[in-house]
């Protein structure tokens, strides 16, 4: 079994479909069979967001699995989730997400050293066809560039 501190969850599509800005690290409200999902590595950051709603930072569609020991008291898996951030960051994040083309996107989902669930976000900005491209090519040139090395040695 996993420890829950070694317990990390990638959107892995994010840095490929979007070019990340500025990166924030949120608590999140959670439910007692959530955290347990959680620490089982049962969740999926692919297709959410994150919402400001009335001064609150809100994820949608993040799916964290009903907890299989969990009795008429397991949460509901898509469910909208609040996220803790202070107030100087809200309005930093209102701020930027207001101007056309930018959204928050979840980078990755951990639990820290002190057992919390942590949600990190970032403001981005969604890639071009052509970016993505380049972003393959960089990605193939630096496996290339490895595998030289490693022949090399």
């Amino acid at each position: 079994m996993k420890l829950s501190r070694d317990i990390l969850i990638k959107n892995k599509r994010a840095t490929f479909n979007f070019e990340l800005l500025d990166r924030f690290t949120a608590g999140m409200v959670l439910t007692g069979t959530e955290i347990k999902s959680i620490r089982l590595g049962k969740a999926s950051l692919s297709d959410s967001y994150g919402i400001m709603i009335r001064g609150e930072l809100w994820i949608k569609n993040l799916q964290i699995s009903e907890y299989d020991n969990g009795t008429y008291n397991n949460h509901n898996p898509g469910r909208d989730r609040k996220l803790l951030l202070t107030k100087r960051e809200l309005r930093k994040i209102d701020r930027l997400t207001r101007e056309t083309g930018f959204t928050l996107v979840p980078v990755k989902l951990f639990i820290n050293e002190k057992g919390w669930a942590k949600l990190e976000i970032a403001v981005a900005k969604g890639k071009k066809a052509y970016d993505k491209r380049e972003s393959i090519r960089e990605k193939d040139d630096r496996r290339q560039m490895d595998r030289y090395i490693k022949n090399k040695l």
